[in-house]
């Protein structure tokens, strides 16, 4: 996502400085025009916004660990990854501490909307450091929403994750067995498409579940599968009943299992037809 952003700024003729953990991820952005840094600090020292794409809290956390707090003072940082409100707000909260500002922004959508600036993007926070950072937002995303306070973009972003894995978990088991029973799929899926039941992901997905082909993912499963892991832990401590997705979550598990961490997410369909074999 980092590198598809920052394709989408540069089209844009926007002053772009990079860092990454692994430095030989940056050398297609420095070839179209990028700087790269040498430290989180320098990108830091460098920049009045900075967007942070990092996988969890930890890798956040442990990125901000290298970074002198003076240098926070009056900067932006928008936090673009998915994590728990609780871990966004602890972020928020440090970053004040040293007269930092911050601001949530978890984004809905893959590396086609990236580069296209489509992502839907859901942002929380001072309202000051949102109407300050909205200039670059419309570049990357279409009426970004404001929800609040720091947590309720987090929120939302698990929330619509949630639906994600729900969603092709359940159109999984509904085209396994369509297959199994060899019933007519186009057949099938003409009756869904005029159902109320019928979300455009089942038909995105239904090539790369009919021909086992996850490659090339836009959204790998091991992050969705960390993405309901944090659900859970969210859901529990709200006393919100998850039976249904620990189901779900088991199924991504048997798909880690699988050896499909890296792949498209669709390959839920493996573990759920277990008969199928991967490419």
């Amino acid at each position: 996502m980092g590198q598809a952003l920052g394709e989408r700024l540069l089209a844009k003729q926007q002053s772009l400085t990079l860092y990454n953990r692994t430095q030989d991820k940056t050398h297609l952005l420095q070839e179209l025009g990028a700087s790269v840094a040498t430290s989180a600090q320098h990108a830091i020292d460098n920049s009045n916004i900075s967007l942070l794409l990092l996988s969890d809290a930890c890798a956040i956390n442990t990125v901000l660990d290298t970074i002198e707090p003076s240098t926070f003072n009056r900067k932006i940082l928008i936090q673009m990854g998915t994590i728990s409100p609780d871990e966004s707000r602890a972020i928020a909260k440090r970053l004040h501490k040293v007269n930092g500002l911050y601001l949530e922004c978890p984004v809905l959508g893959s590396l086609p909307e990236a580069r296209s600036g489509k992502l839907i993007l859901m942002t929380a926070g001072q309202y000051d450091v949102f109407s300050a950072a909205l200039p670059l937002l419309n570049l990357i995303g279409e009426k970004p929403c404001y929800f609040g306070k720091t947590g309720q973009a987090s929120t939302v972003k698990l929330a619509m994750n949630q639906l994600i894995a729900g969603l092709t978990a359940s159109f999984s088991l509904s085209l396994s067995l369509i297959e199994k029973e060899q019933v007519n799929i186009e057949q099938f899926m003409s009756v869904v498409r005029k159902s109320a039941l019928y979300a455009p992901t089942f038909d995105k997905k239904l090539d790369r579940m009919l021909n086992s082909d996850f490659s090339k993912p836009n959204f790998p499963t091991k992050h969705l599968a960390k993405d309901i892991e944090l659900f859970l832990t969210v859901a529990k401590n709200l006393g919100i009943e998850t039976c249904a997705l620990k189901g779900v979550n088991e199924l991504l598990n048997k798909t880690l299992e699988q050896g499909l961490a890296n792949t498209d997410y669709s390959s839920i369909y493996a573990a759920v037809n277990s008969s199928i074999l991967h490419k």
